[in-house]
């Protein structure tokens, strides 16, 4: 077999593989014995046609077009690995001479053109150092996280008083367009100030006592009239204020499974230390990245660009039609980023001859299975059969080799002290958890579940 390839772009190459007759001869074979199940021939019993026969009952031009199916796929592949390519996209293949007699000197040839990862080198990791944050706990981190628990257990008590920021107001809402009501709701429960309902609202309510109505103007946040402009009537039937319990060993004692406030505190101070330290092994993965590609041109292939985009408009709700010029440099951009981050990972993963084991896909599949709340071996099961096997093993690989390499180098706090992240990355001898393996992965398990659940709900 003759490959010769030719380079279209940088991430995007035209390979012409010239197959010699002998090469070509096993798969006439196997397509004459296909179609000798297929065919009767009198004399002889199905499916055991001699191939001269099958030649001259079919004609040979026949027999090569079955054997061609089957056989370009098999010599593309070869001639990929053969090459060292690494495709990201499927091929788009051309015949160009494919013999028609027995003979008759024609070789087989085609062209495929496909884009491919770009080949990059990256930098040595052995001495590499990586800043990140030194994770922090504020006084004021802990006493926002009791207040919120202080909270929880308050105790809303109506007031006789106008409204004011922080009350609770119970209202009663009609939006009226052109004199006719499109929407009403009555007993809606609003924090003032919360801003999470129409703009204008806080300021309407605002002063008002139970009983009283007001009208105001404002743009409709949903429904089937969603951002026109309605005349919003409100009627205020109530105001409550938020009581909160005194911060003592009591409320430690109702609140939680500690006797005193101190030991409440102190809990919450760890949990605060531990949530601090996750954020700074994701801050560390992403200075880790930003390191690597240091001075690094990616390019991205273009065919493959302009699909991911259509597919993150359409996650937006939009089409390349319909989307503004803003949304669609916005998808563009975040389908770059993705693609690259994706390019590096899988490059890193090579670099650091990650092998991926059955176990390994078997777990993570599991561990996906149980963050979506689904049956394993259901969800395993949709994994395969959808063809998606393969897109689960480059997860894991990206995932271990990512592990891997920042294993490989020393991150350092701001004030120079080595920052310990084995608790997320495990160790070279015992490899990172499942649970572990989701501080690399997890968008991307995220995506594969998202994947499945899309299609078994179609």
């Amino acid at each position: 077999m003759k490959i010769s390839v030719r380079n279209l772009e940088p991430t995007k190459v035209r390979l012409t593989i010239t197959v010699d007759q002998e090469e070509l001869e096993p798969h006439l074979n196997d397509a004459r014995k296909s179609i000798a199940n297929q065919i009767n021939v009198p004399g002889f019993r199905k499916g055991h046609v001699p191939g001269k026969i099958v030649d001259q009952r079919v004609g040979y031009a026949a027999v090569v077009g079955e054997a061609v199916n089957e056989a370009v796929p098999e010599f593309y592949n070869n001639a990929i690995e053969e090459k060292n390519l690494r495709p990201m996209a499927q091929p788009v293949l051309d015949l160009k001479d494919v013999p028609a007699e027995k003979n008759d000197g024609v070789k087989l040839k085609f062209t495929a053109e496909v884009e491919i990862r770009p080949s990059f080198e990256l930098p040595e990791l052995e001495g590499m150092t990586v800043e990140v944050e030194k994770p922090e706990v504020k006084a004021e981190d802990v006493d926002a996280r009791l207040a919120a628990l202080q909270q929880r257990f308050g105790t809303l008590v109506g007031v006789d008083r106008p409204a004011a920021e922080g009350d609770y107001a119970n209202i009663n809402l009609e939006a009226v367009i052109n004199g006719e009501t499109v929407d009403s709701q009555d007993g809606i429960s609003y924090e003032l100030g919360a801003g999470n309902m129409l703009d204008g609202i806080d300021e309407a309510l605002t002063g008002l006592s139970a009983g009283e109505k007001t009208t105001f103007t404002a743009k409709l946040a949903a429904g089937e009239h969603e951002g026109e402009e309605a005349e919003v009537k409100v009627t205020l039937n109530s105001v409550k204020t938020m009581e909160l319990p005194e911060l003592n060993d009591d409320f430690a004692q109702d609140a939680s499974e500690f006797d005193t406030l101190d030991e409440l505190k102190a809990d919450i101070t760890k949990q605060l230390e531990s949530e601090s330290e996750g954020r700074q092994a994701n801050a560390a993965r992403d200075a880790f990245l930003e390191k690597v590609v240091e001075g690094l041109e990616i390019p991205v292939p273009k065919g493959l660009l302009a699909e991911h985009t259509e597919e993150h408009l359409r996650n937006m709700g939009k089409t390349v039609d319909n989307a503004t010029a803003e949304e669609k440099k916005e998808a563009s951009e975040s389908a770059e980023k993705e693609m690259r981050d994706q390019i590096l990972l899988d490059t890193l993963a090579e670099k650091m001859d990650v092998q991926v084991s059955q176990s390994d896909v078997m777990n993570f599949l599991a561990s996906v299975a149980q963050q979506y709340g689904m049956d394993p071996n259901n969800f395993i099961n949709s994994i395969i059969q959808g063809g998606q096997l393969p897109s689960a093993v480059q997860e894991v690989a990206r995932s271990k080799g990512l592990l891997t390499a920042m294993r490989a180098v020393t991150f350092k706090d701001t004030e120079g002290n080595v920052v310990d992240l084995s608790r997320f990355l495990g160790s070279d001898e015992d490899e990172a958890s499942d649970e572990d393996q989701s501080v690399a992965a997890a968008s991307a398990a995220a995506a594969v579940a998202d994947e499945v659940a899309s299609a078994d709900a179609e």
